[in-house]
């Protein structure tokens, strides 16, 4: 595997001497997109192809198929379909890979699915957290959860399903939790962020994403959280109710089905704003049929993301799908509850918060950045002599030129 960056730059210089025309090379780590589009371009002109193909499933997706994401030309992909599909993942309704699109898409996506899955860990991290620290409860008593939470349609998932796996896990040396040996400290490795650099950029909304990105970048900062504990000396976690553990814990289900929805929803608006933008042409349904099986993010509701957008391609929220909608209408209760308990117990749970915050903006017509726009006008009159000072005359027409050039400066 090839670090992302000037390290493909330079593997691909290597071996561009050696290429003839009509080879084809394939970048199948992880890459920015945009490197991608150029890498696409540079070699194409010399008659040769490349494709940048994301690749995910990790130890088992190399021995039972992954779930790749090539982009490229199509002719490139031609090449290379009677080998990838044999290779990928194999669910009810074909191999886990298709053609994505031109240029950087199939890193794009990628990247995308990379986000999603920070979102769905994150969660998964927070449940775990209030089960141990709020409720007190040991490893075979959270796993004990995750297994009710897997039978279920909402989150049955490989995530979850190791999840349990690993709260199951026992230090053979002394019979206790492995996880709690654990040092609190997660990484990145540079999708999350892109994730969330490129929506800012697109102006697609990922709050859910982003607050999984902020939990791993504060997670790294262990010695100035020590140190910090010592001097803000904030009051004791309190109990609060999560729900009962035979129920599978309701409300706190409520919070993650949510969440790993929202990390969905956000990572396919995501792509349809880039596919709007860069021209990807994204088929949103086989994007949702290749992640089914072999990657990291598989689930049961990838199946009902499927038949969202094979109803309505252009669907611009997930959530406004019937059947998504019911779920949110159903469980943001639930949802409430928990980040309203967390925040009256002095407890941490950015990404709950986030959704719950971001979901009830969502389902409100009315937004508190109109009040922008009357500032605006207010500052108008200053506007309007500074930019009278600045004209060496008053043209004629002079107050609509500065209605419709200037003023949107100061409005928008």
């Amino acid at each position: 595997m090839v670090k992302a960056g000037p390290a493909v730059d330079a593997v691909v210089d290597q071996l561009s001497p050696f290429l003839e025309e009509g080879d084809l090379l394939i970048d199948g780590g992880n890459s920015d997109y945009q490197d991608t589009e150029r890498r696409v371009k540079q070699l194409e002109s010399k008659s040769f192809g490349f494709i940048g193909m994301g690749v995910s499933g990790g130890a088992k997706g190399a021995l039972e198929g992954p779930s790749m994401m090539p982009g490229g030309t199509k002719a490139s992909y031609d090449a290379i379909e009677s080998l990838v599909t044999k290779m990928a993942a194999q669910v009810e309704d074909g191999p886990c890979v298709t053609y994505i699109g031109p240029g950087g898409s199939g890193h794009l996506v990628k990247t995308v699915h990379n986000g999603i899955e920070y979102g769905i860990e994150q969660i998964l991290a927070e449940a775990y957290d209030l089960m141990k620290r709020v409720k007190g409860m040991n490893g075979d008593q959270m796993a004990d959860v995750l297994g009710q939470w897997n039978s279920t349609e909402e989150l049955a998932s490989y995530l979850v399903e190791i999840t349990e796996v690993c709260l199951r896990t026992k230090d053979p040396k002394d019979g206790a939790d492995l996880v709690e040996k654990i040092m609190d400290q997660a990484g990145q490795k540079g999708t999350g962020l892109w994730t969330v650099v490129t929506a800012l950029q697109m102006g697609a909304s990922v709050p859910t994403i982003y607050a999984s990105l902020n939990g791993r970048v504060m997670s790294s900062m262990k010695p100035q959280r020590v140190h910090a504990e010592q001097v803000l000396k904030g009051p004791s976690i309190k109990d609060f109710d999560l729900g009962k553990p035979e129920d599978g814990m309701s409300p706190l289900m409520d919070a993650v089905v949510l969440s790993c929805v929202a990390s969905y929803a956000q990572g396919m608006e995501l792509l349809r704003i880039a596919s709007n933008d860069l021209d990807y042409a994204l088929d949103m349904p086989s994007i949702a049929q290749i992640w089914k099986g072999g990657c990291i993010i598989r689930s049961r509701l990838l199946k009902r993301i499927q038949d969202a957008f094979s109803a309505k391609p252009e669907l611009e929220n997930l959530m406004v799908d019937p059947w998504f909608a019911e779920q949110v209408n159903r469980r943001l209760p639930g949802l409430a509850q928990v980040v309203a308990g967390a925040a009256e117990a002095v407890f941490p749970c950015p990404v709950s918060a986030a959704l719950l915050t971001t979901s009830t903006a969502t389902a409100q017509a009315v937004c508190p950045k109109t009040l922008f726009k009357p500032c605006a006008i207010a500052l108008a009159p200053t506007l309007i002599r500074g930019w009278m000072k600045r004209e060496a005359s008053t043209p004629s027409g002079w107050i609509e030129r500065f209605i419709d050039d200037e003023l949107p400066r100061y409005s928008s």
